[in-house]
């Protein structure tokens, strides 16, 4: 099984591991089991045991970064891909616990994933917590515990792994940065309509329609 190889970075203490994890906060780095050492399985032990939501990097279980509104964009995003993926048959669109293996030892977690059918063995569900899967579209909600170098490290793995789109969803600039390549970005707005591009040709999503969902509030009686 392929692996993905990081940049050679000497760990001799906790700072050279937050640097090589993309500068994150210490809080998310889980120091049991130590780092170095988590398998997969401590992965689905720990969402079986405890319910937290941890990505394996390094043999390191770091927990998933998510907050209210971004779980709200991505439940948003979750429902327009699904609405027009599903009909279509054309593959399967996964929410903000889908975990997935990008290689071995790499289990990422996109906050919303559309995965075609023709990358999911046997083109069915996979049975496995963990499985072997390379979306297609790649989301990440960035919340405030999202570090630069933990996107950018994100990013080249997904590329790196066959993702053809990654989307960034930015609630405080209200923002989809698109990348079709690690070099390849185009940043929306919300006078703009994000687009399906080659992968989803026809899926359109306005994202003052998407970013509306900031600004909801219970009607006056």
């Amino acid at each position: 099984m392929t692996t993905v190889a990081e940049p050679v970075v000497e760990i001799e203490t906790m700072s050279d591991l937050l640097e090589r994890l993309g500068d994150i906060a210490p809080g998310r780095v889980l120091v049991k089991p130590a780092p170095g050492t988590a398998t997969v399985q401590d992965v689905i032990a720990i969402h079986s045991r405890t319910g937290r939501l941890c990505e394996l990097l390094d043999g390191t279980l770091v927990e998933k970064a998510m907050g209210l509104r971004e779980s709200i964009l991505a439940g948003a995003i979750l429902a327009a891909l699904r609405g027009y993926v599903m009909p279509r048959q054309l593959g399967l669109v996964s929410g903000e616990s889908g975990m997935m293996r990008l290689f071995a030892g790499l289990v990422r977690i996109p906050d919303v994933a559309f995965v075609s059918w023709d990358h999911i063995p046997g083109r069915r569900v996979p049975s496995e917590p963990v499985p072997q899967l390379v979306p297609s579209i790649a989301v990440e909600v960035l919340s405030e515990s999202n570090t630069r170098g933990e996107m950018e490290r994100k990013r080249r793995e997904y590329f790196k792994a066959g993702v053809e789109v990654v989307w960034i969803v930015d609630p405080e600039s209200r923002t989809v940065d698109v990348y079709t390549s690690l070099q390849k970005l185009i940043t929306l707005t919300e006078m703009d309509t994000l687009d399906g591009g080659a992968v989803l040709p026809g899926f359109t999503l306005p994202l003052r329609d998407l970013f509306s969902e900031l600004d909801l509030a219970a009607p006056q009686p």
